[in-house]
């Protein structure tokens, strides 16, 4: 095992276990409050992590017992005394969100999210935006915007891209926490496990897609984003370029052979 940034004051703390890097949120005292700070950490974090070419699946958690609390409101309310009454700030925060958010889905690596907790508002879009998440029974999620008089109309964009409208709608305009089971059956986390079990759960899930072929994971993931938006003719087209691009490449050629022969791929982009 070998880790790196372990101070233990980082906002980001992070662990490396062979081709699994784990990113972990460590301020559980603000519960782990998505503020200006801890998302310009995590932006970065994930940007390093993409550009190892050791990493081959992140995995992103949290200290404490509340996975992240969204945005950090008591800095919300420090900006009200700027001369704009906040408007800059309020602009940059949101704009950087929505950018982690949309780097998550844009970088190469696949994310999972390791939910040890409570999710709410950006911290449920950013459960809802990981590529997979795995959750404890404990956990629960909300967008609880609405009840102090803000629209989690960001957390929104991702919640609605993973959960059917009229059960999005229901969360977004009650408020009201789900728990984790029933955040499973509407499609914000991949599987609920006991507590004890949740880093082996995520740690098996990690292990395995790391030893899938990275060349195809790259182009598969991307893909799927790229073609959620568009109409289903284009999808397919999208689709069938990807899929020759792929095919071309020197993994599938080794994953072919290696199916006709009767053996074990041997990826050339995991050497």
């Amino acid at each position: 095992m070998t880790s790196a940034g372990t101070d233990p004051e980082a906002a980001i703390l992070i662990e490396q276990v062979g081709p699994v890097r784990r990113l972990i949120m460590n301020r559980p005292k603000s519960r782990n409050a998505l503020s200006s700070a801890m998302i310009e950490a995590l932006a970065n974090a994930f940007d390093q992590a993409d550009a190892d070419e050791k990493t081959r699946v992140i995995v992103l958690a949290a200290n404490g017992s509340v996975f992240s609390a969204g945005h950090d409101l008591k800095e919300f309310k420090a900006h009200r005394s700027d001369a704009d009454k906040g408007e800059a700030f309020f602009s940059d925060i949101f704009n950087s969100c929505s950018a982690l958010m949309q780097k998550i889905q844009s970088i190469s690596k696949i994310v999972i999210a390791e939910v040890q907790g409570t999710a709410t508002a950006a911290g449920c879009q950013l459960v809802a935006t990981c590529d997979l998440a795995i959750a404890v029974n404990e956990a629960d999620f909300g967008t609880p915007g609405v009840n102090i008089g803000l629209f989690c109309n960001g957390p929104g964009v991702a919640i609605t891209r993973s959960v059917p409208r009229k059960q999005a709608m229901e969360m977004l305009v009650t408020g009201e926490m789900v728990d984790a089971h029933t955040a499973k059956a509407y499609g914000i986390v991949n599987r609920v496990v006991p507590k004890e079990y949740l880093r082996i759960v995520v740690d098996k899930y990690a292990t395995e897609i790391a030893g899938k072929s990275a060349e195809a994971l790259k182009f598969g993931k991307s893909m799927i984003y790229r073609q959620d938006e568009m109409s289903l003719a284009d999808a397919y087209d999208l689709a069938s370029k990807v899929m020759t691009h792929n095919l071309l490449g020197d993994d599938a050629v080794e994953g072919i052979d290696a199916f006709i022969e009767k053996r074990k791929a041997d990826w050339p982009s995991l050497k």
